[in-house]
């Protein structure tokens, strides 16, 4: 079953409303462009029979006007040949011809609305189904967008993302245990080399003591 019934259903439709409504609006909105199309064909099928119904018309009503004038002539000549009875005869053939003229003028009119209804549908037809592609290509384009998005957030949410994130800190922890390593074998470096410098400093400290030391004892033996 099509998603419009008939005719007026598209042209009073409206697209905004289907689409919110569908689940796959891209499928939606393709179905919709298709019967659009396979309607627009139809309707100007029948525009094209009209056309061929108004043209027969038209050359209906040209032979019947002949045939009104053809009549008409050969009254006149039976009432001069003194055939009365005969002119009458005539007068009444071209009366039917003349009612068929008229009947065939009314069949035209109405013809001629019928093409006229029928050229403000394809318009309408028409417009509708240009607003139809003008939004498939925005959806496609959306649906486009949307979907790379999608599968750029899955790949932000996976246990794999997850995991590199997990061994760069890993070598992160690893490269500054190293660099902790290198700065303690620094701190001992310096310290060592400071010890060593404090203890020349004792030495000659406790040099200094001992010369001083060996003054004293001997300036006391001295004055003994």
């Amino acid at each position: 079953m099509g998603i419009f019934s008939r005719f007026a259903d598209i042209v009073n439709s409206n697209l905004s409303s289907l689409l919110d409504k569908a689940e796959d609006p891209e499928k939606m909105v393709r179905l919709i462009i298709q019967e659009m199309e396979d309607t627009l064909v139809e309707v100007r099928s029948t525009s094209a029979r009209i056309l061929a119904e108004k043209k027969e018309a038209l050359r209906r009503v040209g032979r019947v006007e002949a045939q009104v004038a053809d009549w008409q002539a050969k009254a006149e000549l039976a009432l001069a040949k003194g055939r009365e009875d005969l002119a009458r005869a005539a007068l009444i053939e071209k009366q039917r011809a003349a009612e068929a003229v008229v009947a065939i003028k009314q069949e035209l009119m109405t013809i001629e609305q019928q093409l006229e209804r029928l050229k403000e549908e394809v318009t309408q037809l028409q417009e509708k189904l240009n607003d139809a592609r003008a939004r498939q290509k925005t959806i496609i384009m959306r649906k486009q967008t949307a979907t790379s998005r999608l599968d750029v957030r899955k790949q932000l949410d996976t246990s794999k993302i997850d995991q590199a994130m997990s061994r760069f800190e890993q070598y992160e922890r690893r490269v500054e245990g190293i660099e902790s390593e290198v700065e303690a074998y620094q701190m001992t470096e310096s310290r060592s080399l400071q010890d060593q410098f404090a203890a020349l400093e004792a030495e000659d400290k406790v040099s200094q003591e001992l010369e001083a030391l060996k003054k004293s004892m001997a300036s006391a033996k001295k004055e003994a």
